[in-house]
């Protein structure tokens, strides 16, 4: 999971740079392994700074001073395609044709086709493993076959709409034509976000494009908007250009941003993101009562911070029972699950989060997650409420039990590493240590989301199911991927760090 950003000021002799920083700042949670920022300045110069770390670790005030003009794009990324290396910090770029600039945020289903295709038959070069990377020359190669001195509206319309027939997967995408303006758009499924907004200024107006509302509304950008599945958007001094490139395909968002990546903060495909988990943490409270039955012994309710704290309050509230905070969390540590190898997560647990005896002792404990992916935070944390002196702890998942890989952009791809794949819930709970295990039932779950929202009718749940909307994912391809992505991967081409990214210290 990434997160993406566009912006292009109404003044020509503004800075874009600052609203960039701070966008990637508000959506460091969608990503904490690499950021970047590149701008355009006078005469369509590009300046570039990124590399692998947070936000604030990457960039400095001397660096950020020196990205010049008013329009850019930022990222920030967590690995999922690719390694973790500083070679894939994004955003990418191409000097030919015209100077494209490129983040993305999802994984394509056929990057290996596009692949030997940009080799064998566009003749061009791909620096990376990043899938990115591929749709960026997908795009610079259609947008080649113009032949033209400076390109129009209508040829990057007709580029990006070969790129819908090219391409298969999850990408969010935005882009930047140096001198030209800015571009968003979103995969014919709409499964990964992107959000417009503008923002009016005595010039006219800024235009800012985000993975998340959230950062366009703390940045004083209002009318926010969600760029449509299959549709483009582009931005210049002008004007504002805006086409529905691809049409009758099955709109389907993926459901984990609405569990666990999105802020709460957030509206994603007019749906409220706090509203969607209060809905979650009411239908789990239900799914507590029937799982009890009349022998309910649960003293108090626990949420695991942060994102499932909304959750929990509301099943709490639902069940009439106690809500406490339990856990005190450490939020200098990162997010453990988007931790690339799972020494690092298991090791980080413990440093993020430390259990209050005050709140477990002598107590049969409900804690609340918004999802139990591989099991190794589960575990730890339910060795800790038992540490501070619960008597029982049950577990309770605001998510199905996820089986199955996602495809998509998250980072849970193995199959050998998802604690409930090839096992019950009873097999769960003895798994990570609880007495009981209790997941939320995928119907609720979509209905909780999609209340909120009834025009959408189906959303990506493919990892509760192996219902992949993009209908290309077989067993050969979850083998492939399976062998790109997992842990032991991950470590190797990490321990590589060392000897690449020399090319993406700060330039201009």
């Amino acid at each position: 999971m990434c997160g993406i950003a566009a912006v292009i000021l109404a003044d020509p002799r503004g800075m874009a740079c600052p609203d960039l920083y701070e966008g990637l700042g508000l959506l460091q949670h969608r990503g904490q392994d690499a950021a970047g920022i590149v701008t355009c300045g006078p005469k369509g110069r590009l300046f570039q700074c990124k590399g692998n770390g947070m936000v604030r670790d990457v960039f400095d005030d001397n660096q950020l001073l020196r990205l010049y003009g008013s329009l850019g794009v930022g990222h920030v990324r967590y690995p999922t395609a690719g390694s973790s290396s500083m070679s894939e910090a994004q955003p990418f770029y191409v000097n030919s044709p015209y100077g494209i600039t490129f983040a993305h945020n999802g994984n394509l289903t056929n990057a290996r086709e596009l692949r030997v295709f940009l080799d064998k038959i566009a003749h061009r070069h791909i620096n990376t493993d990043s899938d990115s990377e591929l749709l960026l020359n997908i795009l610079a190669n259609n947008l080649q076959k113009t032949g033209k001195f400076r390109v129009n509206e209508e040829d990057i319309f007709t580029a990006i709409k070969d790129l819908y027939e090219q391409c298969r997967g999850a990408y969010a995408c935005v882009a930047m034509v140096a001198g030209f303006g800015i571009i968003g758009f979103r995969d014919p499924h709409g499964i990964r976000p992107l959000v417009l907004g503008r923002r009016s200024t005595s010039e006219g107006y800024d235009y800012m494009f985000a993975s998340e509302s959230a950062a366009l509304e703390a940045l004083g950008f209002t009318d926010c908007e969600d760029v449509k599945p299959g549709e483009a958007v582009i931005i210049t001094r002008e004007k504002v250009t805006r086409r529905q490139l691809v049409t009758g395909k099955t709109m389907a968002p993926c459901i984990f941003e609405f569990v666990y990546f999105a802020r709460q903060d957030s509206i994603i495909d007019g749906i409220s993101v706090y509203k969607a988990r209060l809905a979650m943490g009411e239908a789990l409270a239900r799914q507590v009562v029937k799982t009890f039955g009349d022998s309910m012994d649960i003293d108090v309710v626990i949420p695991v911070p942060d994102t499932s704290r909304v959750a929990a309050l509301q099943c709490s509230h639902t069940l009439n029972i106690l809500y406490r905070e339990g856990f005190n969390r450490n939020r200098y540590v990162g997010r453990t699950f988007i931790m690339p190898g799972q020494q690092t997560r298991r090791k980080n647990v413990r440093r993020k989060l430390n259990a209050m005896a005050l709140e477990f002792h002598g107590k049969n404990v409900l804690l609340v997650d918004d999802s139990i992916v591989r099991g190794t935070t589960s575990k730890e944390i339910i060795q800790m409420a038992r540490d501070a002196g619960a008597k029982k702890v049950y577990f309770a998942s605001c998510s199905p039990a996820i089986r199955y890989p996602n495809v998509y952009g998250i980072d849970m791809p193995s199959r050998k590493e998802l604690v409930a794949h090839g096992r019950n819930d009873d097999e769960i709970a003895q798994e990570i240590g609880a007495d009981k295990v209790i997941y939320q039932k995928q119907d609720d779950l979509v209905e909780s989301v999609r209340h909120y929202n009834p025009s959408i009718e189906k959303f990506d749940t493919a990892v509760f199911d192996s219902c992949y909307v993009t209908g290309d994912v077989d067993d050969a391809y979850m083998d492939y991927i399976e062998g790109e992505r997992n842990d032991e991967s991950m470590t190797a081409l990490a321990d590589d760090n060392d000897c690449v990214g020399l090319h993406n210290n700060f330039v201009k």
